[in-house]
Formats: structure tokens, C-alpha cells, sequence
């Protein structure tokens, strides 16, 4: 993957991140599509990556400044910690780990919102199944055309 693909299928990223979804459902678009190019290319995206995209998502959306910034950092910074023995593990391996990066995502931003006063408990968990099965459709998608 070169440094022009990963910025370009960030911004697709964006744009689906900021179409009109359910409240109970929103899927991870950015944050599946970084994590997807911290796994398969570490060298070319890093927690810096991570960083700079959750402060422009946060620009975007209008959120507490530095949530998606915080969140996503953290978030990178588990995934790359165990990014060699992820490569490894099978599609059903990687799910699970996926999902708890997802939970603990939607945990600090949960964590975050609760300082402001806003208040959504379950729907944190909808998001994270949510992005799961986009993370498989994308997972295979990209499997076959790397083949």
C-alpha cells in the first residue's frame, strides 16, 4: 500500500463517516480504515496518522475537541503493539481483536462524552458490531484483490 492510496481511502473514509446514519447504528468508517492501514502498513501509517486523522474528524463533526484525537491514538497504539502476532492470527482471530479495539474505542469516547453531559450507552455497542461485519465485508474484499 503507498502513502497516496492510504490518504486516498482515508478521505473516502471521511466522506462515508459523515453521510446520515441511524443514531443506533453508525459504523467506524475511519477509524476501520485506519486500523485496516495500521495493520497492513505500519511503516507508512503510525499513531501520528492516527492522531491527525481523529483531530480532523473531530473538526468535522464538531465534537469536543482532541475526542477522536485521544481516542484513536490510544486505540493505535494498542493495535500496532500487537500488529506482528495480528497478521498471524486467522480471520476469526482477527475479528475478536478487532471488536475489542472497537469496544475500547467506543469506551473513551463514551468516557469522553460522559464529561460533556451527553449520555449514549448502548449505542456504542451497536457502532462496534457495526464496523465488525464492515471490517469482514472489507477484510475479504481486500484479501481477494491482493491474491
Amino acid at each position: 500500500m503507498t502513502r497516496a492510496k492510504i490518504y486516498l481511502v482515508i478521505a473516502l473514509a471521511f466522506v462515508l463517516q459523515l453521510m446520515p446514519w441511524s443514531t443506533w447504528v453508525h459504523p467506524e468508517f475511519v477509524l476501520m480504515t485506519l486500523l485496516y492501514c495500521l495493520l497492513r502498513s505500519p511503516h507508512l501509517c503510525g499513531i501520528g496518522t492516527a492522531w491527525l486523522v481523529g483531530v480532523m474528524l473531530d473538526l468535522m463533526t464538531g465534537v469536543l475537541f482532541g475526542q477522536h484525537a485521544l481516542a484513536y491514538t490510544l486505540t493505535a497504539f494498542l493495535a500496532l503493539f500487537y500488529q506482528r502476532r495480528l497478521i498471524l492470527f486467522t480471520n476469526l482471530q482477527q475479528m475478536g481483536y478487532i471488536f475489542l479495539l472497537l469496544l475500547f474505542n467506543q469506551s473513551v469516547m463514551m468516557l469522553l462524552q460522559a464529561y460533556t453531559g451527553e449520555h449514549h450507552m448502548l449505542t456504542f455497542l451497536f457502532s462496534s458490531i457495526a464496523s465488525l461485519f464492515i471490517w469482514h465485508i472489507a477484510h475479504v474484499f481486500w484479501l481477494n484483490r491482493e491474491r
